[in-house]
């Protein structure tokens, strides 16, 4: 995502209305009417910058989450197998 941040443009509430009658009296998409109005996309959608940085941080935290579930699995450990286990010796001695 770049550094720099988007300016937000501002509209006279004339414009406003004008725009939000030609979605309602035409019953095209808001999409539709801000792409001839060439206002770009709709709020909440991504440009290709940010649909790219999101792939790669998706996959980064697929890969963060398999290496923790790998380090979370502990190797047996004989110290930690022999607790409350019997050991049995041979009960022979050798004089």
């Amino acid at each position: 995502m770049s550094n720099l941040k988007k300016r937000r443009r501002s509209f006279t509430e004339e414009y406003r209305r004008e725009a939000a009658g030609l979605v309602i009296d035409t019953g095209r998409s808001i999409a539709a009417v801000a792409k001839e109005l060439n206002l770009g996309e709709p709020t909440g959608a991504l440009d290709e910058s940010e649909r790219e940085e999101l792939k790669r941080l998706r996959k980064e935290v697929f890969e963060l989450r398999e290496d923790n579930r790998f380090l979370g699995k502990r190797p047996p450990s004989s110290r930690r197998s022999n607790i409350g286990r019997t050991v049995r010796t041979d009960a022979r001695v050798e004089d």
